[in-house]
């Protein structure tokens, strides 16, 4: 098996050797595992809670070359601390062949063990937010003395050693400038161009582009205003411009962004990474139109038939669908028995024999054993500069053994049984009337749907068998001639007019 190694460390406050931890054990996971190591993807100073990082981005684009079969990171808070994005990029991963593995948490590869994976990307999105709140307290009182919160510096100004914003006299005048250019009909182009020729460079060193030029247009901090969340005060900054000069730019701003009408709202189609056309295996993807009447409708519909490569799916209404995974989920998932049973199964899982541990202790005892025969052969007289060095090398081995294994009984204990129970229960109490509390129950216990044009098949992540649901003749492609229909309350079943 070939694989490749993801590591990341979030923040400048991280040492490089976290980089170089990660990569450590992730290489003796491989070794212990006979998996072969091809390359790296690292990121340096991002954050996990995004997927703006780029080894990241180029990894997930790199797995369909089918260069490699197994991704290993040190922990799965590693590879993401946000669920929707952990799902997404797992189930491109899959389709290309690829999996994601743990270099120090003990997951089984069997459906309790995605289900515990979830629960630990749960856990890590939990930290993240609770780490984010105390950064956001700090920020706060930065903010109130309207003081340099991180982050890159704004254009136009510097930093004093009181963390204080002062204008830069070079750049100042041509920030100014450059409102006027726009306020005066000026393209953003002329802008872009006119800031560039004077030297001027975006906040990472960058020539400005279009973003960066329109971002600026619109920072109130021109205006001498320090915002941050809900925190605004007015001089709180030094001004470059004037109020009448930048409502001016602002504008003709939303003049041309309605213009252009590039922003529409954005409906989340969040069964799109489970739903799989059960006659050509190819992912449903979702998609709206509109009806005879003109009222909206949203669907999702097969690959295959969207590129043509033969399958005859028909669309399946998305809230029809949706509504039937959740009730399903919710009936089978949540009784007190079932409870229960899955912090059991959990429990199981941690409690079934470390088969790290063994290794280290085997590869311990076979380093001790050829130490004590170095020593043997020392006593008798056979002490050269080369048994001297191979003594040195194994007692660098045994310490660095010896320290795997209190780290390996430290981790082995990965939740507690009243730990499931409480997320479980939690997870009970999620507000159904919201996508992201519906995209969380399906991301964490279910593993695929299987549809057909009379029925589906959902795999869960922990139940044995699956789940066959009937599916309505109407709401598979009704819709399409009609509009959408009305429902019978929030999660009802669907009926003809």
């Amino acid at each position: 098996m070939e694989a490749v190694i993801y590591a990341k460390y979030s923040c400048d406050n991280q040492r490089e050797e976290s980089i170089d931890g990660q990569l450590r054990e992730c290489k003796a996971f491989a070794e212990r595992k006979g998996i072969k190591i091809i390359g790296t993807y690292i990121d340096r100073a991002l954050s996990a809670k995004t997927d703006n990082r780029p080894e990241f981005q180029r990894m997930i684009k790199e797995s369909n070359k089918k260069f490699f079969e197994t991704i290993i990171v040190w922990k799965l808070d590693r590879f993401s601390r946000n669920r929707y994005d952990s799902a997404h990029y797992k189930a491109i991963l899959r389709k290309n062949g690829v999996k994601v593995i743990s270099a120090t948490e003990i997951i089984s590869d069997g459906a309790e063990g995605i289900l515990l994976e979830s629960m630990l990307e749960g856990f890590a999105e939990y930290y993240s937010a609770e780490l984010s709140e105390k950064v956001i307290r700090g920020m706060t009182e930065n903010a109130l003395k309207c003081r340099y919160n991180g982050g890159l510096v704004t254009i136009g100004y510097t930093v004093d050693e009181d963390n204080n914003y002062v204008l830069n006299p070079l750049v100042a005048p041509l920030i100014k400038e450059a409102f006027v250019m726009y306020s005066n009909g000026k393209m953003i182009k002329d802008v872009i161009a006119y800031l560039n020729d004077n030297g001027v460079r975006s906040s990472n060193g960058n020539p400005v582009n279009k973003t960066s030029v329109i971002t600026m247009l619109k920072n109130v901090k021109y205006k001498g205003q320090y915002k941050y969340r809900d925190i605004v005060i007015d001089d709180g900054v030094p001004r470059i411009v004037s109020d009448e000069l930048f409502n001016k730019v602002q504008e003709r701003l939303i003049k041309n962004k309605r213009s252009r009408s590039r922003f529409k709202a954005k409906t989340e189609y969040f069964l799109s990474t489970k739903l799989i056309c059960g006659y050509c295996g190819e992912f449903l993807i979702g998609e709206s139109g509109k009806g005879r009447r003109g009222a909206v409708y949203n669907y999702y519909k097969c690959s295959g038939v969207k590129h043509h490569n033969g399958c005859k799916k028909k669309t399946l209404r998305k809230a029809y669908i949706e509504d039937l995974i959740i009730n399903d989920i919710v009936g089978k998932m949540f009784t007190d028995d079932m409870i229960n049973d899955i912090a059991d199964s959990v429990m199981r899982i941690q409690e079934r024999d470390n088969n790290i541990l063994p290794l280290l202790h085997r590869e311990l005892q076979d380093v001790k054993s050829k130490m004590d025969n170095l020593i043997r052969a020392m006593e008798m007289g056979m002490l050269t500069q080369a048994t001297k060095d191979r003594f040195d090398e194994l007692e660098l081995q045994r310490q660095q053994i010896e320290a795997d294994i209190v780290k390996q009984e430290i981790q082995q204990d990965l939740v507690t049984r009243e730990q499931v129970i409480e997320w479980l229960k939690a997870m009970k109490r999620l507000d159904l009337i919201l996508d992201d509390s519906k995209r969380k129950l399906v991301d964490t216990f279910v593993n695929s749907i299987l549809v057909y044009d009379d029925k589906v098949v959902v795999s869960f992540n922990y139940k044995e068998g699956a789940s066959i649901l009937a599916l309505s003749d109407y709401d598979v492609s009704c819709s399409i001639i009609f509009g959408v229909p009305k429902t019978k309350g929030s999660l009802g079943r669907p009926f003809c007019l």
